[in-house]
């Protein structure tokens, strides 16, 4: 394992950044350990390009979620907005999502979740926030609208739902018949005030869009648990009377599917493809597919990247957004219909949160509107021409980021490695840091601003971060993110632990004072590493999984593992052993702390309390949070302020 020597330095003076990507506005330094972030959950410009409509609200100390969250209009010519009044007023969980506009750009539709329950209504409103009127109350869970060509607008529901939707939230209650039939997520379409099942009863819906001139959609969809069986999903094309015909199904049981989408002239759908361990947290090649049936193309294969987002341009080539290594990008790749070389249009040490290839565009003027942020730049909304784009909100401005951020680079075992070192300005000789192993596993740490939270608080005390992305991660094409099926926990932490030596080579880091943390599968990472290496002091472990052969049973996505184990827990429970953390327990002498929400059903709280329990009995020093009616993430800032004073706590009484 050597390191390679590949150093890129971002400065927090932003002086990485190109003219063009510059905030316009500039404001008063404060800091960033203390004042709240404005996070923008979703961007959406007007078809005429005149308007851009938002999502937005503070993130919480120590917290990501907003837990007030406003739905804000934006006239891109000043700057303009208006902040549009909610039926249920500006209190937490009444919260505005899945913004469309109307084809003519004279108001934005939106679903409202109600306060407390699981019942969501529609919604549509001017710019000028005049004429906001009801559309449609219902039962259950609403998202993902869309608009069709001929104007009517179309939604994935769920009748009668128990929870909200997707694996990471909390789950119902384990109580019951655990064998009665599902809720399903289908496509509807508004009809007066009612809705019209445009999908069979029998499939859940992930994600779908309009075929033209109102043909029907395209959408990825499985029988069954629709937050278990996302892992399984096909790809169908759904008739104008709901009928369902299989486009794509993956043949190998080592690909998921998303982002599709169908060309202009409605002859083509675009989708990623690829191995992705979580719904929503996509990466992949892309391949394209006739919508009147034939064997799909893979456009952009053996790519050194990930597919994140698709979309077609307005004059009909097909749109990405990549990751490539520490790069975002917005790539052509041609009309989809061969193997293409993708076309650079933009590339950034930044992240842009848009849901067409990484961005929301206007058409016919292909103006675009995108969320985005980088470790020193708090977050924005952009509009305007690609590359010649410019701030459109400055709620965050003036908010720095004390420190140095470095992309490096090395290499292990044939590998290319990239990682991100997060160094105070002005070290005080050989200082602490903590690596933080992000989930997944296939996903990615990616430039993001962080607030009142454990990067400010660690930068504060003079010590270092460090995000390693190994290999199991998008970023470096399918290959790599591959690299670690049936083997948890041995090649990832070479890479990381390589990583490490590298920081250590390039930066004044106390190898005796090394922390870990990480949450998800960087949970289990965490668990995993004090097991096999006492290299580090002190560690700790959010929603981690110590048991694999247990955890099969007690999850509500063990789906997911197949793809990863090649066989279930019963079939195959050697793989499954040798890769879990309580078999190994004896070797730990690392400090340990670990926190879980007891309503997790990706990683159930008691894997974490098994853990704990082991080394309680070990005499290993470790403590433990459950967190109640919480699931995989804290939602609630009590709970996220309480975990963030624990886990500096923690690092305080063995890092110092």
């Amino acid at each position: 394992m050597a390191f390679a020597g590949s150093l890129v330095v971002l400065a927090a003076s932003r002086a990485h950044a190109t003219p063009a990507l510059e905030p316009a506005a500039a404001g008063v330094s404060a800091d960033p350990s203390t004042r709240l972030v404005r996070r923008y959950l979703q961007a959406v410009i007007a078809p005429n390009g005149a308007y851009v409509a938002s999502v937005e609200g503070d993130s919480p100390p120590g917290g990501y979620y907003p837990e007030i969250r406003d739905l804000v209009i934006r006239r891109v010519a000043d700057g303009v907005e208006t902040r549009i009044a909610l039926p249920c007023g500006r209190v937490p969980q009444c919260w505005p999502s899945s913004l469309a506009w109307s084809p003519d750009g004279k108001h934005v539709s939106f679903a409202l979740r109600a306060p407390g329950s699981h019942a969501y209504a529609v919604y549509d409103v001017a710019p000028s926030g005049a004429d906001l009127r009801r559309l449609l109350a219902f039962s259950g869970t609403i998202t993902d609208l869309k608009y069709g060509s001929d104007a009517t607008l179309a939604m994935l529901a769920t009748e009668n739902a128990r929870k909200e939707v997707g694996a990471t939230e909390a789950g119902a209650a384990v109580a019951g018949d655990l064998d009665a039939p599902p809720a399903e997520q289908r496509i509807a379409m508004l009809t007066g005030d009612t809705l019209q099942w445009a999908s069979p009863p029998d499939l859940f819906v992930y994600q779908y869009d309009w075929r033209p001139a109102g043909n029907g959609f395209v959408g990825t969809a499985a029988p069954g648990d629709g937050d278990n069986n996302w892992w399984t999903a096909k790809l169908y094309s759904f008739g104008p009377a709901g009928a369902a015909r299989v486009l794509y199904a993956p043949a190998d049981g080592k690909q998921q599917l998303a982002d599709p989408t169908v060309s202009r002239d409605g002859k083509t759908v675009a989708f990623i493809a690829g191995i992705m361990s979580d719904f929503g947290s996509t990466g992949g090649d892309v391949y394209t597919v006739g919508l009147d049936g034939g064997a799909a193309l893979d456009v952009t294969p053996g790519m050194q990247a990930s597919a994140t987002s698709l979309g077609w341009s307005c004059r009909g080539t097909l749109r990405a957004a990549l990751l490539a290594g520490d790069q975002d990008e917005i790539v052509e790749l041609g009309t989809g219909n061969a193997v293409a070389t993708p076309h650079v249009l933009w590339r950034g040490m930044e992240t842009l949160h848009g849901e067409q290839a990484g961005a929301s565009w206007a058409c016919p003027s292909e103006t675009l509107a995108a969320a985005y942020e980088s470790f020193t730049i708090a977050p924005e909304i952009r509009v305007g021409r690609i590359g010649r784009w410019h701030d459109l909100t400055h709620a965050n401005a003036g908010q720095t980021a004390p420190f140095e951020v470095r992309s490096l680079s090395w290499r292990n075992e044939g590998f290319d490695v990239q990682g991100w070192l997060l160094m105070p300005t002005h070290p005080s000789g050989k200082i602490p840091m903590v690596t933080v192993v992000h989930g997944g596993p296939a996903a990615a740490s990616r430039p993001a601003f962080s607030g009142p939270g454990l990067r400010g608080a660690l930068i504060q005390r003079g010590w270092a971060i460090f995000y390693p992305n190994p290999r199991g991660s998008f970023g470096q094409g399918e290959r790599f993110t591959a690299a670690n099926i049936r083997d948890f926990g041995y090649g990832d932490l070479r890479d990381i632990l390589a990583g490490i030596d590298a920081t250590e080579n390039t930066a004044p880091i106390d190898a005796g004072r090394l922390g870990l943390t990480g949450g998800s599968y960087g949970g289990f990472m965490t668990m995993w590493t004090v097991t096999q290496t006492n290299r580090f002091k002190a560690a700790v472990a959010a929603a981690g999984i110590s048991n694999w052969l247990s955890y099969y049973g007690e999850n509500g996505i063990d789906a997911w593992m197949l793809p990863y184990f090649g066989a279930s827990a019963y079939d195959d429970p050697a793989i499954y052993a040798r890769s879990s953390p309580i078999n190994y327990i004896k070797n730990v002498r690392t400090p340990t702390f670990e926190y879980v929400g007891d309503r997790d059903i990706e990683c159930p709280a008691p894997q974490t309390q098994e853990f704990w329990h082991a080394l309680k009995a070990r005499g290993v020093p470790t403590e433990i949070m459950i967190y109640p009616g919480e699931g995989h993430g804290l939602r609630d800032p009590a709970n996220a302020q309480d975990a963030l004073e624990r886990t500096l706590s923690w690092f305080d009484k063995y890092l110092k």
